[in-house]
């Protein structure tokens, strides 16, 4: 009878280490199916992050040329004025000097009121 429970006991003992095999089995394929999921998930952020990088460049870029544009157009408005002042400058600049010199030379001392 004793080698009957000793068969039982050896073939519980075996049973639970089989089972402690399985159990072990089950917790790497879910400790390596967490891994790939993690890395899955990842791969996934780098990709949405890299197209949302890559239509910000686009969007830059097209507003930024506009942007461009604005900057040409008001150095040629600006081009342009400059030309003009310098323009009346040279047309009527010996007439303000004579007239700053006039002024200069006859002052007309008034007392205070």
């Amino acid at each position: 009878m004793s080698a009957q429970n000793s068969a039982g006991i050896q073939t519980l003992l075996d049973a639970e280490r089989e089972a402690q095999k399985i159990v072990q089995k089950a917790r790497e394929y879910r400790t390596k199916r967490v891994k790939d999921a993690r890395s899955e998930a990842q791969k996934e952020i780098d990709d949405y992050k890299k197209g949302k990088e890559e239509e910000f460049k686009k969007f830059e870029k097209e507003h930024s040329s506009g942007n461009k544009k604005a900057e040409e157009d008001a150095k040629k408005e600006t081009d342009a004025k400059v030309k003009e002042i310098g323009e009346i400058g040279n047309k009527s600049g010996g007439k303000v000097v004579e007239q700053l010199l006039t002024a200069v030379t006859n002052v007309k001392p008034e007392p205070p009121r």
